[in-house]
């Protein structure tokens, strides 16, 4: 089977000398040559066609000299000039490639070579596989496990392995091997006499090119002596065949998609080439007795996607389904809400392009005849319950939801295609089944609203005909099964990758589903009296915004706001919009509010009451589930970079502790009668991390010796006794520890304490001064940042900084405080994760009475029989405790209440 690339690179400069040189010289009805860019335009046409990547580039050089000119004014010195015949196909290559939709780059002053290698190496950071279209020796060095090259001329295609059959070095040798023979083509001299044999050979007995000059005296006859009098050169010779690889390209690998062809465009340019099995492509057919080029084939896939109707079917599927060592599954179900959606139908993959959909509930006229539900999940059960049989999903949590709904408890479940693209790579797409598809496999899938319509008239899936609905069914339990075979190997290449995968994200999905499941209790009489009361509260406000701005306007409207502030108030303008007006953005009224003026902090003031209004205290009510009485929100774990959980439908994670309203909607989340809330909340965690991470003496003796880490800090940066350190100095220290960790610079600190920039500068600097190991690890984990394009959390999760070189300074800023904060963020979040699947463990081999029902960033609450309580929170707190092992001890505070407020 052809392995997928998904991003190709095509050397054109190589393909169209060679095409000149191999192809018959074809010229048009007005003379013009044109061979060489059809061998060139068949090509691309067989490598999209073949490949089918969805990222794309043709790459050419650049005219004029490089940088390698610099080094050696001789490179390519003896090269004659382009033929004329050639280079006038060059323009009309260009614009036909423009209008097959393929990017087309030439950078100046470097080689193609340079600009694919960047790519490539771009590409290989964003777990991209690469096929790199040449017949250039020299691009053999770039090969690796994610990185090959095709010669489409000779149908080879060259991995590692071919590279060392090839030319008996690896592919991390072949500069060395280039260097020792020269290359007569660009002129760069080597090693007289010194061919591919001798290369190799000395490349084998004394490792590098290195090793061979340290060897020099060893070597006799007249290849000894050629090769002492060439040591001076062999390092010049080295940089000249070495290509670079860290060109500031202005596009990355995802900016090279293909677009659809312009087709008028493209039939306009294939006429002038006069070439007939050009046009056939766009479906000019001619009866030609001469072929002037090769026709391409498109290739046929046949899928053999199966509706099932009738038992002995599903029993055949069945025993399917037992035989296979991983099978794919796939529900379809009448709502996105898991609580509420009901089975519809089952899909099935055990082999790619092979699949079944078993329908258990369509309903609408003259729908077939279907197995009973019962039925077929009674067969199913279990195979669906035994652990021992390993399924494959794409977020299964929500499927093994849907199946609880139907008394069916999914167990064996071992991989997951979103969670695996979210591992490789969060940052790189979204990881929605569409556009795994798209990015990973070049394929457009049947998409919900081809089958079932958009808007008011969508149609639930129950009601969408067979006809339609078995095929895409059976095509997400199909495409997931490929996806996984696309993806599970790239975490096999990285082991701790591979780890988090299984270890921590797996084992999770079953204890999010139970903590969905449970839900939260909420006090609907107590929201409704908060709504009255906020809504009183707001109108006051508007009123007074209406006597500060003299005027009554509405208090959502940012051109109002605009015009009252800085034409009517003349208050400054502090920031402006992407258009040019001034800005009043809830950053801005929040400065103006500092610099003492009322009418801004009364809009911040309303804005933020009638966020919460609209948000929690009307919302939530309405969404109590009325089977369970109970609210249940989505946990989502392929949102955030960092690995952090982010909760929706409602967002359970936004409500605000510190302000007296949000601690008034978190009493109204309560317990059950007989029940107690728990809340468990890791405290000071990214600190902490900071302190195992960076190794400081002083942050760790602290944490060790259980000190209050903001009175330590300002003990030690204002050089006083903690017991003297005035509630302004640890506020300030506070400030501080929390700023470094999200990378907030002394501009930020200033803003935030309400000093001048310099004397936050100075508490910076001192802060600096005591903890010297802290600067250290944030330097270091910059330059990380800026050398490998991503960080790592401790536990081998990656993210990636996609603007760490970008050429705008506040995007490069904000992706150097990322690389700072990411780690420790990241950390906290596979340390809580870790938490939830060890507390998950006890709660369900011991049983107690015990739910795991919310979990909010560094917190898990819990409601709790109130009998085992106090029992059961030390039990939590150590199982917390225990979840990593860092330099200084993890610490966890535990609340017991009646409400989440109370037990905060």
């Amino acid at each position: 089977m052809t392995k997928h690339y998904p991003f190709i690179l095509v050397d054109g400069s190589s393909y169209l000398f060679r095409a000149y040189h191999a192809l018959p010289k074809l010229v048009n009805s007005k003379g013009e040559a044109t061979g060489a860019a059809i061998g060139v335009l068949n090509m691309l046409r067989k490598l999209g066609t073949d490949y089918r990547p969805q990222y794309m580039a043709v790459v050419f050089d650049a005219a004029g000299k490089t940088f390698r000119n610099a080094i050696f004014p001789e490179y390519k010195a003896n090269r004659p000039p382009m033929p004329e015949d050639l280079r006038e196909q060059i323009t009309p290559l260009y614009e036909t490639i423009r209008a097959m939709g393929l990017p087309l780059l030439v950078v100046p002053e470097v080689e193609a070579d340079d600009v694919i290698g960047t790519l490539a190496v771009q590409a290989m950071a964003e777990h991209l596989d690469t096929l790199i279209a040449t017949g250039d020796k020299d691009m053999a060095q770039l090969v690796n496990d994610r990185i090959a090259l095709i010669n489409t001329m000779t149908d080879t295609l060259l991995d590692r392995a071919g590279v060392i059959a090839k030319f008996g070095v690896p592919p991390e040798l072949i500069v060395d091997y280039l260097s020792l023979m020269g290359d007569s083509v660009d002129n760069i001299p080597g090693v007289p006499k010194c061919g591919p044999k001798t290369a190799a050979r000395w490349i084998d007995e004394f490792g590098s090119l290195d090793g061979v000059i340290e060897n020099a005296d060893k070597i006799k006859g007249k290849l000894g002596a050629g090769l002492r009098e060439s040591i001076s050169w062999l390092p010049r010779a080295r940089t000249l065949v070495t290509l670079k690889l860290d060109l500031p390209l202005d596009l990355g690998p995802q900016d090279l998609a293909p677009i659809p062809p312009d087709l008028d465009r493209l039939r306009s340019w294939y006429e002038r080439f006069e070439s007939k099995r050009l046009l056939a492509t766009l479906g000019d057919k001619s009866d030609l007795d001469q072929a002037d080029d090769h026709p391409v084939a498109e290739p046929a896939v046949n899928n053999e996607y199966e509706i099932v109707y009738s038992k002995q079917a599903l029993e055949a599927w069945l025993e399917r389904l037992k035989s296979a060592d991983l099978f794919a599954i796939d529900t379809e179900t009448t709502s996105l809400d898991y609580m509420r959606a009901t089975l519809v139908g089952l899909s099935f993959a055990v082999e790619p392009h092979q699949a079944a959909y078993v329908p258990v509930a369509h309903d609408y006229p003259g729908a077939p005849e279907q197995l009973d539900r019962d039925w077929v999940l009674e067969r199913l059960r279990p195979l669906l319950e035994d652990p021992d049989r390993p399924k494959l999903g794409q977020n299964l949590k929500y499927d093994m939801s849907v199946l609880a709904n139907h008394g069916i408890h999914l167990a064996g479940i071992v991989q997951d295609t979103m969670l695996e693209s979210y591992v490789l790579a969060s940052t790189a797409t979204r990881h929605d089944m569409d556009s795994l598809a798209r990015k990973y496999l070049g394929q457009e899938t049947i998409h919900f609203e081809d089958i079932a319509g958009k808007g008011a008239k969508q149609l639930s899936f129950d009601q969408i005909p067979l006809e339609q609905a078995g095929p895409y069914a059976a095509e997400d339990a199909d495409v997931t099964l490929r996806l996984h075979r696309e993806l599970f190997p790239r975490l096999q290449a990285e082991s701790s990758l591979l780890n988090l995968y299984q270890e921590i994200e797996m084992p999770l999905v079953p204890v999010l589903s139970r903590m969905e499941r449970n839900g939260v209790g909420v006090d609907a009489d107590l929201f409704a009296a908060q709504s009255t009361d906020m809504a009183a509260r707001m109108q006051d406000l508007e009123q007074a915004a209406f006597d500060a701005a003299g005027r009554r306007f509405n208090l959502g409207s940012p051109k109002q706001i605009g015009e009252i502030f800085f034409q009517e108030q003349g208050l400054l303008v502090i920031a402006k919009t992407p258009k040019g007006a001034p800005s009043t953005s809830e950053s801005v009224l929040q400065q103006l509010a500092e610099q003492g003026h009322e009418l801004p902090r009364l809009i911040l003031e309303y804005r933020g009451l009638a966020k919460l209004k609209s948000t929690y205290t009307d919302k939530l009510p309405q969404m109590v589930n009325p089977r369970t009485g109970r609210v249940h929100t989505s946990y989502h774990q392929a949102v955030a970079t960092t690995g952090r959980l982010s909760s929706s439908d409602p967002n359970l994670q936004n409500i605000p502790i510190r302000s007296e309203d949000g601690r008034r909607i978190r009493r109204a989340f309560i317990a059950e009668p007989g029940y107690c809330m728990l809340a468990a909340d890791y405290s000071q965690i990214e600190l902490r991390i900071m302190a195992h991470l960076s190794g400081d003496e002083r942050l760790l003796a602290a944490f060790d010796a259980g000190l209050d880490i903001h009175r330590a800090t300002a003990a030690e940066v204002w050089g006083v006794p903690p017991q003297e350190v005035s509630g302004d100095q640890r506020r300030s220290a506070k400030a501080i520890n929390f700023g470094l960790i999200y990378g907030m610079s002394a501009f930020g600190l200033a803003r935030q304490l309400g000093i001048e920039r310099q004397a936050a500068q100075e508490y910076v600097g001192l802060y600096f001064r005591r903890y010297p190991k802290v600067k250290e690890f944030m330097e270091n984990i910059r330059e990380q940042g800026r050398r490998d394009k991503y960080v790592d959390t401790l536990f081998g999760r990656r993210i990636y900084l996609t603007d760490i070189d970008h050429s705008n300074q506040g995007r490069r800023a904000g992706a150097e405080r990322t690389a700072i904060n990411a780690p420790m963020q990241g950390t906290a979040a596979d340390i809580i994760k870790q938490a939830m699947i060890a507390v998950d463990r006890w709660i369900r081999d011991e049983l107690p009475a015990v739910r795991m029902i919310m979990q909010v960033h560094d917190e898990l609450v819990f409601e709790v029989a109130e009998a085992t309580a106090e029992t059961a929170g030390e039990r939590i707190r150590k199982e917390m405790e225990a979840a990593a092992k860092l330099r200084v001890p993890l610490a966890v505070d535990l609340g017991i209440g009646r409400n989440w407020e109370e037990a905060h």
